[in-house]
C-alpha cells in the first residue's frame, strides 16, 4: 500500500504537480514510509511522506527565487532600470551606461527645469546693435537675393497679414534651416578635405539652435492651428531641399539671401513691437523658457522678448553678410575669422 501511494506521490512530483494536497489527504497519526535510494538529495534511506514533501516544496521555492533574482539582474545589466522618485510622478532613469545628468541648479539655488539648453549656453542679448543696417545691391547676384526675398514676403504677408504671432513662428521654421545647412556641408567638406573650417561650422549650427529657440519660445506664446502646422511641413521641406541645392552651387548666393532674409525678420519683428506699444497686443508676461534663456528679468513681458529676439535676428544678418562678402572676394570661409558666440 505504502509503495502504491509513493509511486503515485513521486508521478505527480514529476509531472510538475503539488505535493500539499497529498500531504492534507494524510492522517495526522499515520505514517507513509518511502523508500527513494535513487535521489541523490536524500541523506536517509527512508524518509517520511510529509517531510518529503515539505523537502521538495522548499527546494523548488528556493530555485524559482534565485532564477528570478537573476533574471532581474540580467535585465537591469541589459536595458537600465526605471524607477519613479519618492513623492512625485517623474521618473527617474538609471543606466547600465552611466549616463545621467548631472545635478544642476540656477544662481539663487532652484533646479534647472530645461533639458534643450545649459545655463551655460544661455546669454544676455546685445540689444544696442545697430538695427538700420542694409547692404545695398550691386551686382547682379545682390539684385537676385534682394528681389528674390522682397518676392517670398508678398504671399506671407497675405497670409498672415498682421497676426505677427503666427508669423513669427513660420518665419523661425524657415530661419533656423539654412545655418543647418550650411554647418551640414561645411562639416562634410572639413571631413572630406581634411582640414579646418575655421570655426564656422560651430557658427552657423548655434546659428540653427538659436533661430530653433526662437521657434521653441514663439510656440510658448501661439498655439499654431491644424492647417498653420502642415504649412509648416510644406515650406520646410521645399525650402531644405532648395537652400541645400543653392548652397551647394553658390555659398555666396546663399548666404546673401539669408541676410536680407534677416534683415526682413528684423522688420516684422519692429512692426510685431509696434503693435505691442499701441496696445493691439497684450503685453503678457514672457515664457519661462525665455527668461532663462536670455536671462531676462523675472517679470519680463512679452516686448521684451521680441526685443532680444529681434536683435538676435540682427547678428545674424550681420554674420551672413559677412560670410557672403568673404566667399565675393573669392575667399574660403576658413581664411576668416568665425563670429563664434556672436550674439
Amino acid at each position: 500500500m505504502n509503495q502504491l501511494l509513493a509511486r503515485a506521490v513521486m508521478r505527480r512530483l514529476i509531472a510538475g504537480g503539488g505535493a500539499s494536497r497529498y500531504v492534507s489527504s494524510l492522517s495526522a497519526s499515520s505514517t507513509v514510509v518511502v523508500k527513494a535510494p535513487a535521489l541523490r538529495w536524500l541523506d536517509e534511506p527512508a524518509m517520511t511522506m510529509t517531510a518529503f514533501c515539505c523537502r521538495w516544496e522548499s527546494r523548488r521555492m528556493m530555485s524559482s527565487t534565485t532564477t528570478a533574482a537573476a533574471e532581474k539582474d540580467k535585465d537591469k545589466k541589459q536595458g537600465g532600470d526605471v524607477k519613479e522618485k519618492e513623492g512625485s510622478g517623474e521618473l527617474e532613469v538609471s543606466s547600465y551606461w552611466g549616463i545621467m545628468r548631472p545635478q544642476i541648479t540656477r544662481e539663487d539655488g532652484s533646479s534647472w527645469p530645461w533639458n534643450c539648453f545649459m545655463p551655460w549656453e544661455t546669454y544676455r542679448a546685445d540689444v544696442s546693435i545697430d538695427l538700420t543696417k542694409h547692404h545695398v545691391p550691386k551686382t547682379f547676384m545682390d539684385k537676385f537675393a534682394f528681389r528674390t526675398v522682397k518676392l517670398l514676403r508678398i504671399p506671407t504677408d497675405i497670409f498672415f497679414q498682421r497676426r505677427y504671432g503666427c508669423r513669427a513662428m513660420m518665419l523661425e521654421t524657415v530661419a533656423a534651416v539654412p545655418g543647418m545647412v550650411g554647418g551640414m556641408l561645411l562639416h562634410l567638406r572639413s571631413l572630406r578635405k581634411f582640414e579646418h573650417s575655421g570655426g564656422w561650422i560651430k557658427a552657423l549650427l548655434d546659428e540653427a539652435e538659436n533661430e530653433r529657440m526662437h521657434l521653441m519660445t514663439m510656440v510658448e506664446l501661439v498655439k499654431p492651428k491644424w492647417y498653420e502646422r502642415l504649412l509648416v511641413l510644406v515650406v520646410q521641406g521645399v525650402f531644405f531641399n532648395c537652400f541645400f541645392v543653392l548652397y551647394m552651387c553658390s555659398s555666396k548666393l546663399a548666404h546673401r539671401i539669408v541676410g536680407y532674409l534677416e534683415e526682413e525678420a528684423i522688420h516684422s519683428y519692429t512692426e510685431f513691437l509696434n503693435d505691442i506699444n499701441s496696445g493691439k497686443i497684450e503685453n503678457i508676461p514672457a515664457p519661462a523658457i525665455a527668461i532663462d534663456y536670455w536671462r531676462l528679468p523675472k517679470d519680463a513681458r512679452l516686448k521684451d522678448v521680441i526685443t532680444v529676439i529681434r536683435a538676435d535676428e540682427a547678428h545674424h544678418r550681420d554674420v551672413n553678410h559677412f560670410a557672403s562678402d568673404i566667399r565675393f572676394q573669392g575667399k574660403e570661409l576658413k581664411e576668416a575669422s568665425a563670429p563664434i558666440g556672436y550674439h
